[in-house]
């Protein structure tokens, strides 16, 4: 094919510079993929899906009232990162991820940050995700966020921001795994070329941070996986988790709490205790002891267990209280207040419709704006102004006024673009990008890369997968480990033929 029909001068494309220029570390990228034909693209398109169907990688959508399990929507043309950058965002997300667990610990301590005036009290009081029940609690480590997945955007001008955090029961990174080997399938000869760095360690990684917050040291853990069950949108990811891990696989009724306040799982050589619960569960659902007193899906008793230190919860319940739209942006704030630094990576520029002159400027351009309300996610119960009707904003403007602590709003971004195989060619399409961050205290790692989505439909700003978002391979291109690497191997051959 040929790269110069590609277009791509109206936003920041991640591949290339101007039509027929791509990026240095998508260079042997693009030259590959130009000795291909249309004819061969499409068919490493089908074995793409082929791969993906044999592989069973499915998600699921809610709709119309039932649950619809649908192969996950792939495109086969990575998105490529240079390692240089990379370095830098890695920084910026642990630098984050830090400050926001000094936050929770401090919010459930002393609230010495509402108490200096960095953080507003009324913002806290109407938090739907602050729980009463965690207060004077401090978790192995101080860490209560042990997994973030952050979402980052590429603006026009090539800044890389954060759009948000997701630190309850963050999701996808199974995918992101699974769009390499699907990749590796598909494109197996590019990666003998460039130095791509892995990211199947993941599951390694989350599995010694889960033991690292066993209540009981020295001990092989007991770590299991908690799930609402079958009908949950990320049972996929449940599953291969458990699996990848070598930990079991749980639902509520699998547990109880003994009388000693420790958790114990039923099996077949009768109850064995639980030392650490992974559990991908809301709060309000966990336990219907400490919350919702209606919950099935959660283990009566587990909050007192674990305020006992007898059992570790990962995310800790409370942990939401930083998952919030709007407490996202006191996030450099907060960044300055506890490490001293200044935000590595930035925030999205917000306006906050609690607060009365932002709300005025907010109504008054809600056909510029993307309107979001504080706690929702998925892409749902969002206004994207340039996209939206007159009907839509005057429905905004109803809610705002009734609830202005409940939504914020932001610019609409020109998001970056990608090359991206559609029906009708090669065309670029949005997209952002989720990395995970994994905390134990002693150390923080954060994946290479991570989950990169797709707006498939053209023009769309929306990426996520139930709202009809696909997802790319990311690479992270080492670029000077390849020249090594190339510089080695020619030494080699000189050396070889010197022998000779």
């Amino acid at each position: 094919m040929d790269w110069r029909q590609y277009r791509c001068e109206k936003f920041y494309d991640e591949l290339f510079e101007a039509p027929g220029k791509p990026r240095p570390a998508a260079r042997h990228l693009a030259e590959y993929l130009d000795d291909l034909s249309e004819t061969e693209l499409g068919e490493r398109r089908l074995a793409a899906e082929l791969a993906i169907r044999v592989m069973g990688i499915t998600f699921t959508v809610y709709t119309e009232g039932k649950n619809v399990d649908r192969a996950w929507p792939f495109d086969i043309i990575p998105r490529t990162i240079p390692r240089s950058e990379w370095q830098r965002t890695e920084a910026g997300l642990k630098q984050r991820v830090q400050a926001l667990n000094h936050f929770i610990q401090d919010i459930y301590g002393g609230q010495k940050i509402v108490k200096d005036g960095i953080f507003p009290a009324d913002l806290l009081e109407e938090s739907v995700n602050f729980r009463p029940q965690c207060v004077g609690m401090r978790p192995k480590n101080g860490i209560w966020a042990h997994i973030c997945g952050s979402d980052l955007v590429r603006h026009a001008d090539g800044t890389l921001y954060v759009l948000e955090d997701n630190l309850r029961v963050p999701s996808g990174v199974s995918y992101m795994v699974e769009n390499r080997l699907v990749t590796k399938r598909v494109f197996p000869e590019i990666f003998e070329n460039m130095n791509i760095l892995p990211v199947d360690d993941y599951p390694a990684q989350l599995y010694d941070t889960l033991a690292a917050m066993s209540p009981r040291p020295g001990e092989m853990p007991n770590i299991v996986l908690l799930t609402p069950g079958i009908y949950n949108s990320a049972y996929f990811e449940h599953c291969w988790l458990a699996q990848q891990m070598g930990i079991e696989l749980v639902e509520g009724q699998d547990l109880s709490v003994g009388d000693d306040d420790c958790v114990y799982m039923r099996t077949i050589y009768g109850p064995q205790r639980v030392d650490v619960i992974y559990r991908r569960i809301d709060d309000l659902f966990l336990d219907p002891e400490a919350f919702r007193a209606d919950s099935v899906l959660g283990v009566r008793g587990v909050m007192r267990s674990w305020l006992k230190g007898k059992v570790a919860l990962v995310n800790a319940p409370g942990a939401g209280v930083a998952d919030d739209k709007v407490v996202y942006s006191f996030v450099p704030a907060m960044i300055k207040y506890y490490l001293g630094e200044e935000a590595i990576l930035p925030n999205v520029p917000s306006y906050l419709c609690m607060d009365p002159k932002q709300r005025d400027y907010v109504l008054a351009n809600l056909d510029k704006l993307v309107v979001k309300p504080a706690n929702e996610s998925g892409g749902y119960g969002m206004l994207i102004g340039p996209n939206s009707t007159k009907a839509q904003r005057e429905q905004f403007r109803e809610l705002i006024l009734a609830n202005p602590r409940n939504y914020m709003a932001q610019p609409t971004l020109a998001l970056s673009t990608a090359p991206t195989l559609t029906e009708g060619g090669i065309e670029p399409r949005h997209l952002d990008l989720r990395p995970f961050i994994l905390s134990r205290g002693d150390s923080t790692y954060v994946t290479t890369g991570g989950l990169t989505r797709v707006a498939m439909v053209k023009g769309s700003l929306v990426v996520n997968s139930s709202q009809g978002g696909g997802a790319k391979d990311t690479w992270i291109v080492d670029m000077e480990g390849a020249a090594e690497s190339a510089q080695s191997q020619s030494q080699s051959q000189a050396a070889g033929a010197e022998a000779v």
